[in-house]
């Protein structure tokens, strides 16, 4: 535990730990909406990425570096932005329409795409739905707060929609704003949509930091 020799592998250790506790952290943040649209190795993944933000930190010392600091550096945006929960399903991949922020309220903003011709969706279903989450945490005191839209349903038919999703408050709390975007498709039965059971096609993407 404190042979000079093995001063790096602590240090690394130290910091390996840091960032571990920082993925569970943002995925505890975004509860059940992260159940919904996730992949076998995301936790994997995050680690990945928390990882290159620690690495921005330029002020801590080797052993302490950390993601609250490393989010100070503007190339952390570059890194997050863009991350798919789901890497089965990227928001990309799913739906071809350019998504918009308003970072002051959270609402985003979808052009005008035709879902039938606009989405790739699994086979069965026949709607899906939209919502929006504007979350801010504070890495360095594990403080978070997370806001919602209300989930919108839309047929998956010929037919141009422009959706607009609004979550219900702002977070109060200080910390990195992140806003997310998740999609999730339906089977309608006798009237009844029903949530598809495999969420293979679920996207959960980090839309902007803000």
């Amino acid at each position: 535990m404190n042979d000079p020799a093995f001063a790096r592998t602590r240090e690394n250790g130290a910091e390996f730990g840091s960032i571990a506790a920082s993925g569970k952290l943002l995925r505890t943040a975004l509860g059940p909406m992260v159940f919904r649209a996730k992949d076998s190795k995301l936790t994997s993944r995050l680690v990945k990425v928390m990882g290159q933000i620690k690495n921005l930190d330029s002020v801590s010392a080797r052993g302490a570096r950390n993601v609250a600091e490393g989010l100070n550096s503007t190339s952390s945006t570059t890194i997050l932005e863009g991350f798919d929960f789901n890497a089965r399903a990227t928001l990309g991949s799913v739906l071809n329409s350019i998504v918009s922020v308003d970072t002051a309220t959270g609402a985003a903003s979808i052009a005008a795409f035709n879902p039938l011709e606009q989405m790739r969706s699994p086979e069965g279903a026949t709607h899906f739905s939209l919502q929006v989450g504007f979350l801010r945490i504070d890495f360095a005191t594990g403080a978070y707060e997370l806001a919602q839209s209300d989930k919108e349903v839309f047929a998956l038919a010929h037919g141009m929609i422009s959706p607009v999703l609004t979550p219900a408050t702002v977070p109060t709390t200080t910390g990195t704003g992140m806003h997310f975007i998740l999609i999730e498709f339906f089977q309608e039965v006798n009237g009844v949509p029903y949530l598809l059971n495999n969420g293979i096609f679920n996207v959960l993407n980090l839309l902007k930091i803000s």
